[in-house]
């Protein structure tokens, strides 16, 4: 589990060691900005977002108290400088990074996704992903790719849960039919 060790740093940083702060930015980057092309849907604003939300996180560590966990506290920051940013500037969409429909290969499979490679895979399910609307692409992201309890996409997106199941269990839908209409 990564709190306690998380801990050990935030203490740092709320007694003066900033560079301490290098190990949590570190350790929670690629999430950040994978959340912040979700919303954004444009990478070189997502790379901003998450640098301008751990700029806040950094300025305003002296109130996290542990509640929940940092990963969780640093993506509800991501996520409300995303949105705030979405609402300010609408952008065009870009493809989503590589890296991100990995996780995904494995949990939507087909007969003909099996037969594709693995590079093949991530380019079907990472087109599929990007067709789906925002909110139910950062839920996939968030509950997939980083494995986040549905109690964390709560505090993190400010969703009920029961919203947050029912976008799931129709983004996944979607999902399939967009793999199938690629395939």
């Amino acid at each position: 589990m990564k709190q306690p060790e998380d801990q050990v740093y935030i203490d740092k940083v709320k007694n003066g060691d900033s560079a301490s702060y290098a190990f949590l930015v570190d350790r929670y980057k690629h999430m950040a900005y994978t959340i912040a092309v979700r919303i954004i849907r444009n990478a070189e604003d997502a790379e901003d977002v998450a640098q301008e939300a751990f700029v806040k996180a950094y300025q305003q560590i002296h109130k996290f108290e542990g509640k929940s966990k940092f990963s969780t506290w640093l993506y509800t920051i991501v996520y409300r400088v995303a949105i705030t940013k979405l609402e300010h500037q609408r952008v065009a969409t870009v493809p989503i990074h590589d890296e991100m429909t990995e996780a995904y290969s494995h949990s939507y499979q087909t007969p003909q996704l099996d037969r594709l490679q693995l590079s093949e895979q991530q380019k079907y399910i990472k087109d599929a992903i990007s067709r789906l609307p925002v909110t139910e692409g950062l839920l996939i992201t968030l509950y997939y790719l980083d494995e986040k309890s549905i109690r964390e996409i709560e505090v993190i997106t400010g969703l009920s849960e029961s919203n947050i199941k029912v976008k799931l269990f129709r983004a996944r839908k979607v999902l399939e039919e967009q793999l199938r209409f690629l395939l």
